[in-house]
């Protein structure tokens, strides 16, 4: 693939505006002060991405850049797709994997997402060292739930998800996909990718909790054969995971 840049219709300007009106008053602050760019590309072969921009003497700026087709999609069809990059498909094909994240703007999911990966790194929800095999204090957000910024903690290292894309790089037979998020239930996160480290655990629960939560939308991940349902995975009903929710007071924080 060969990303190149993407110019914004109007209509696009106005999606964008949107979601940057959807964040929390915590996320548009610090974006405010620390975002330095936005930019959109064609041919992109990941969803976004967050990188840091350097200008000598400047506070933590930030750079997001959007696949430009996240704004033809909703959440529903953008979530389905990036779920489906975990599995490769059985032969029969009677397997299907798709999320019901209702029918508003993907970018919207996508910006929250990646914005408090910026409020993470300013706020230091979870630590942020420099070598990523290094041991570090916890923040109360990783403690006992993580060991370093890519491992989780013992008691949640599962054999059958340690195969799965985010942790090992390669996705699997869509036929173990029922086992898989009926391992991943038995785990305080909220989705596979929330598996992947520290800093996308906190991203995915936080835009899972504000979604459902705030904004009253459904997101769950039903995966069927011969369309009828096995699983569901509905992380916002997972105990371990509603455990972790007072976490998030600092987002909401006047």
């Amino acid at each position: 693939m060969k990303p190149v840049n993407h110019t914004l219709t109007p209509d696009e300007k106005e999606k964008v505006n949107k979601a940057f009106a959807h964040l929390t008053p915590l996320h548009q602050r610090i974006l405010k002060k620390h975002l330095y760019s936005i930019s959109f590309m064609d041919n992109m072969p990941n969803t976004a991405l967050t990188s840091p921009v350097y200008k000598a003497g400047k506070t933590k700026l930030f750079n997001i850049t959007f696949r430009a087709s996240l704004l033809d999609e909703n959440i529903s069809q953008w979530a389905t797709w990036k779920e489906n990059t975990c599995f490769t498909p059985a032969a029969d094909t009677s397997y299907k994997v798709r999320v019901e994240g209702g029918n508003m703007d993907a970018i919207i999911y996508v910006l929250m997402h990646e914005a408090t990966h910026i409020v993470d790194i300013v706020t230091e929800v979870t630590p942020h060292p420099a070598e990523r095999d290094t041991i570090v204090e916890p923040t109360p957000y990783t403690k006992n739930i993580w060991r370093k910024i890519n491992m989780p903690a013992e008691a949640y290292i599962d054999s059958l998800l340690e195969q799965t894309r985010f942790r090992s790089g390669r996705p699997v037979p869509i036929n173990l996909a029922p086992e898989i998020y009926a391992r991943l239930a038995k785990t305080p996160f909220p989705s596979l990718y929330a598996m992947a480290a520290w800093s996308e655990d906190i991203a995915e629960l936080f835009t899972i909790y504000h979604l459902t939560t705030k904004m009253n939308q459904p997101f769950y991940i039903v995966v069927s054969k011969n369309n009828t349902e096995l699983a569901r995975f509905e992380p916002m009903k997972n105990t371990l995971v509603r455990q972790r929710l007072d976490q998030l007071s600092t987002f909401y924080k006047p």
